[in-house]
């Protein structure tokens, strides 16, 4: 991993090998599989932390993966701050619950984590996240109470960085060889996505995987990025992973093949694959006991609230990912044309291509509550009423 500069340049960054632009990665059969803790949970109350407690457990053991180390903890918080569908708080909808985030962070420490980093990109901002939090109604404090060493930090462009670091794809990647990131995703031990259990318009369902589109910095993927160089801020959306209609910042490696297929379904679960493969997720963790069907934003047409009741975490990305897919009515080996990937490849397939983990539920060891116990049809879901 090589750390660069504003104004550094590689020459070779902008070209790659013929034949690695042809190589396809074969690696699906010897991707590796993990067990997955699976857990019904109805509210984000007094139930939810010795569940929680119990899922770890029966992964082996918060402390085993935490303990005396740095871990970075990557949540949603997708869109704006003041988006709500109805009238609903986000973390009932489309973010992380707070619950959530906090008890984690809280059962992290208590295992001997020696610093936790929460990280996230707000929507086209490089405000703190501990502002961005206020603006949603949340209290940062609850956070950095929640265990001994606690930071924010906005991972969208430098931030207290001085450079932007660089993680290479293994295998080539599909779209992209390496990226360059806020040193947050190197100067850790352990990287941990917390995400939502949701559909989404692009790529079927954004779980954990999906979580880590947001750790590239819109400073240098953004549509209105620098050209020569990542830009100070952020200043926009990052449309360009989504469309190809421009590259990033050419500080940073550019696409392995610039004539790829334009189309968003085609690129984003591909980038979002070579993405988990350059920063492994150590430890995914999905939160499904509220949340909405359609999309991953309120608004999506014919969103509606529901309360599939669930928890999902995992050492693998990929399988627990693939249980979550199953948890919510639909087969993660579907193939692009089939729900919920009718318009998408499967971020799942692209994954294992390059050997993240295994999709395949006969080789997933599932701990805890049957997927056929806690399985939610999101096509066939009613609203959810009360709260949680």
């Amino acid at each position: 991993m090589t750390q660069f500069t504003r104004r550094s340049w590689i020459a070779s960054g902008g070209a790659i090998a013929g034949s690695m632009l042809l190589r396809k990665p074969l690696l699906g059969a010897a991707a590796p599989a993990a067990p997955v803790a699976l857990a019904s949970c109805r509210s984000y109350g007094p139930e939810l932390a010795p569940i929680l407690a119990r899922m770890f457990d029966q992964l082996g053991g918060l402390g085993r993966i935490v303990n005396g180390k740095t871990v970075a903890l990557k949540v949603n918080l997708t869109g704006l701050a003041n988006e709500r569908l109805g009238r609903l708080p986000c973390g009932l909808t489309h973010w992380t619950h707070p619950s959530i985030i906090g008890t984690v962070v809280h059962l992290m420490g208590r295992a001997g984590a020696r610093r936790i980093r929460i990280l996230e990109s707000p929507w086209r901002s490089s405000e703190p996240i501990d502002e961005f939090l206020l603006q949603a109604g949340w209290e940062p404090r609850d956070f950095l109470n929640a265990a001994p060493v606690v930071e924010f930090e906005n991972t969208n462009y430098l931030g207290a960085g001085k450079r932007y670091v660089r993680l290479t794809t293994p295998h080539g990647g599909h779209v992209f060889r390496a990226f360059d990131l806020n040193h947050s995703y190197q100067d850790c031990d352990v990287f941990v996505s917390v995400a939502k259990l949701k559909e989404h318009a692009t790529t079927g369902v954004t779980l954990s995987m999906k979580n880590c589109f947001g750790i590239t910095p819109c400073t240098i993927y953004g549509d209105h990025a620098g050209i020569d160089e990542p830009g100070l801020v952020p200043l926009g959306g990052r449309g360009i992973l989504h469309s190809g209609e421009r590259q990033p910042s050419k500080s940073a490696p550019s696409e392995n093949d610039p004539s790829s297929p334009r189309d968003p379904g085609y690129r984003v679960p591909a980038i979002v694959a070579d993405l988990v493969a350059a920063r492994p997720i150590d430890l995914a963790i999905i939160d499904g006991i509220r949340t909405q069907t359609k999309g991953e934003t309120p608004g999506v047409e014919g969103a509606i609230p529901v309360a599939p009741g669930v928890l999902i975490a995992g050492t693998n990305c990929v399988s627990t990912d693939a249980v979550a897919t199953a948890v919510m009515g639909f087969d993660p080996m579907a193939e692009r044309g089939k729900a919920p990937f009718e318009n998408c490849d499967s971020t799942l397939r692209r994954a294992e291509e390059l050997g993240v983990g295994s999709r395949d539920l006969a080789r997933i060891e599932v701990i805890g509550a049957s997927i056929a116990r806690v399985r939610f049809d999101f096509r066939k879901a009613v609203p959810a009423t009360g709260a949680a």
